[in-house]
């Protein structure tokens, strides 16, 4: 079974096509610190912004991303999944909540991939429900799919293709999260 799984996740990366470097990619993460610390450190500011990472997609940019940011903030998760007819939106669970208070809260949500959309769309109008004074959008890849999404980013480290992308967290079949770059790949049909 080792075998099979080898040869599988090797198998996707003999045509992929490197898209970002590991360079590329750390300069994007960088930027987005640098936006989030110029609006957090600002003179004038008092507020304790609650992060939430998406998990598990996010878990990589998060960890380069946080110990960038320099002001005080509070950190937590969510894990939310899509289950369903995927052109009809899916019902959403949320695995994980926040555990912490978000009412009256500035909530920075940060997420691998702004694919659809409609997954971050929910998360964001459920934070706003739970009473979130603010929801602020950061992803890392803002995929360009060439039609409306539900909801916008606030932040995003780049634009890329509407291709299949492995690397950076992001995956295929469970696959290459941990390359520190973008990579495109054909997917099994």
């Amino acid at each position: 079974m080792q075998d099979f799984h080898h040869n599988r996740a090797r198998a996707l990366l003999e045509n992929a096509e490197e898209l970002f470097t590991k360079a590329d990619v750390d300069t994007a993460v960088a930027r987005m610190a640098d936006t989030l610390n110029e609006r957090f450190n600002a003179p004038d500011c008092q507020e304790f912004p609650l992060v939430l990472g998406v998990m598990g997609g996010a878990v990589v940019f998060t960890g380069n991303l946080l110990p960038q940011l320099t002001f005080p903030l509070e950190f937590d998760y969510i894990h939310v999944s899509r289950y369903g007819d995927e052109d009809q939106g899916g019902k959403v669970v949320w695995k994980v909540v926040p555990r912490s208070n978000v009412t009256g809260r500035t909530v920075i949500v940060l997420d691998d991939i702004l694919d659809e959309g409609e997954t971050l769309a929910h998360v964001k109008q459920r934070l706003l429900d739970m009473g979130a004074s603010e929801v602020i959008l950061a992803v890392f890849a803002d995929k360009a799919i060439g039609k409306p999404k539900p909801c916008k980013a606030d932040i995003v480290g780049i634009t890329i293709p509407n291709r299949f992308v492995v690397g950076f967290g992001m995956d295929a079949y469970g696959y290459w999260r941990n390359l520190p770059g973008l990579w495109a790949i054909q997917t099994e049909s």
